[in-house]
């Protein structure tokens, strides 16, 4: 097997232990950064004469900082890609360029859903709040609205009818398998108008409601997201989140920043729910695999 000579990790990438060790015998030089950068600059400074680039979702290589490091020949994204438009790292570039990007999935999925049905039940249960319903209730017969069945929106749909919720869901376009679960496949503002939850569970950087969602949705409603970013027009979500509804985000990203988390009808966890001791693994273990795959 033929190894770099040089990877850095430009931010903490949440490789465990024994992992980085292993990715020592994978390059002469390895460097590990364990906070943020801000900036290009900075980021072209950590990158520098590096043959091999790793990264999680929160820091952007964009095509002006991969032209300054044309040593790079491999990116390993240490979180999910699901499409260039959705992916913190500049895939066109980096194809026109000859560089190799690999990301990894299905490595916090699990994590994730159990925060909403914790949260669900919290809420509607009254643990420590007002139930939602008024008095405590269960998950039965709750209508539950997926938009965007994925791993983990599929995952929560699953979540949903082994509680005894009726479950409907859009995606971009009907899943056979779904049906065969019994799940409905309702147009996206059908959907959002017939849930008394509606979790969205989209790639980042994907929108998909706006003011005519939102009037649909009405009032009484509980909305989860639980991918990276918003999945609204802020000024949107902002005046729907000011009547009787509730949102739950496990990160102030996937709110969309700092101005909703005080919102006394919001609740952030400020804590990425995907992040546990078996997603470390998963994810070390994905990743490792990807760079031994590419240097055969």
């Amino acid at each position: 097997m033929d190894k770099f000579k040089k990877i850095v990790a430009i931010e903490p990438v949440g490789l465990e232990p024994w992992a980085v060790e292993r990715l020592r015998g994978l390059a002469a030089e390895v460097v590990m950064y364990d906070d943020v950068p801000q900036g290009a600059g900075e980021i072209a400074g950590r990158v520098g004469g590096a043959d091999a680039v790793l990264l999680s979702y929160t820091t952007t290589l964009s095509a002006d900082v991969l032209s300054r490091c044309p040593s790079v020949r491999y990116v390993g994204m240490c979180c999910s890609l699901y499409s260039p438009e959705s992916a913190n790292v500049d895939i066109r570039y980096a194809e026109a360029h000859g560089i190799t990007v690999t990301g990894i999935r299905d490595y916090g999925d699990e994590g994730v859903v159990e925060y909403a049905v914790a949260a669900l039940v919290r809420r509607l249960h009254g643990f420590g709040v007002e139930p939602w319903l008024g008095a405590p209730s269960e998950i039965t017969g709750l209508k539950a609205g997926i938009v965007g069945l994925g791993k983990s929106g599929g995952m929560i749909a699953d979540a949903m009818r082994f509680f005894g919720a009726e479950v409907a869901y859009f995606a971009r376009g009907e899943k056979p398998a779904a049906a065969a679960k019994g799940y409905r496949f309702m147009p996206l503002g059908d959907l959002v108008e017939w849930g008394d939850v509606v979790f969205c569970c989209l790639n980042k950087n994907t929108v998909l409601l706006g003011d005519a969602e939102f009037a649909r949705m009405g009032s009484h409603k509980i909305l989860f997201n639980t991918g990276l970013s918003p999945a609204w027009s802020e000024e949107a979500f902002a005046r729907w989140i000011d009547g009787d509804n509730l949102c739950y985000c496990d990160t102030v990203g996937a709110l969309g920043g700092e101005r909703f988390a005080g919102h006394p009808h919001v609740c952030c966890a400020r804590v990425s729910t995907g992040r546990t001791l078996q997603a470390s693994r998963r994810l070390s273990e994905k990743v490792l695999a990807n760079i031994e795959a590419f240097l055969g």
